[in-house]
């Protein structure tokens, strides 16, 4: 005889999770009315009185749903409004002090580059002096010093052979 393995299984159980909504209330609704008509123990005329009261209050509960869905739905898009409208604020905001900022960067920055120009152009107005007065001092030495050598110098003709131009002469010894 064969031998047969049994699989025992666990039971399991799905769930299903949806959103109740407006449509799931109607049904009930409907569905609802409906068995209570085939279920009424009374005469027709009760049963459409029944019906038209029934139908009356479905129509009214219908009504304050769709009131009440409506301010829900109203309520939620002046909220999304409002929230769009701060943020959109917030990034204006954020972009208007950003140009702010890159504005006084600039201006700083404009600043900037004058001073270090005027500074430069001042620097280099001293090195003009300073090279200028240097020039004009060693010209004024050269020619204090051509007019003093011509001063103390004595022509070449007059001096006695061997001597020195400029050179203080030789006193002669008495023997």
């Amino acid at each position: 005889m064969a031998r047969y393995e049994q699989e025992y299984y666990e039971p399991y159980i799905i769930i299903e999770r949806r959103d109740s909504g407006v449509g799931s209330l109607l049904l009930g609704v409907a569905l609802g009315a409906g068995l209570a008509l085939l279920f009424a123990p009374q005469s027709g005329e009760e049963t459409r009185r029944d019906i038209e009261e029934q139908a009356r209050r479905a129509r009214a509960r219908a009504g304050r749903l769709a009131d009440d869905f409506s301010a829900s739905v109203s309520e939620t898009l002046d909220q999304a409004r409002s929230q769009v409208e701060d943020r959109l604020d917030a990034a204006r905001d954020a972009v208007d002090m950003r140009r702010q900022q890159v504005t006084r960067a600039v201006e700083a920055g404009r600043l900037a580059a004058h001073q270090a120009r005027s500074e430069l152009e001042r620097r280099i107005a001293e090195g003009k002096a300073a090279y200028e007065a240097g020039v004009t001092a060693a010209r004024d030495h050269a020619a204090s010093s051509r007019t003093s050598d011509d001063e103390h110098s004595t022509p070449v003709a007059d001096t006695p052979h061997g001597a020195v131009p400029g050179a203080p002469a030789a006193t002669p010894v008495a023997d």
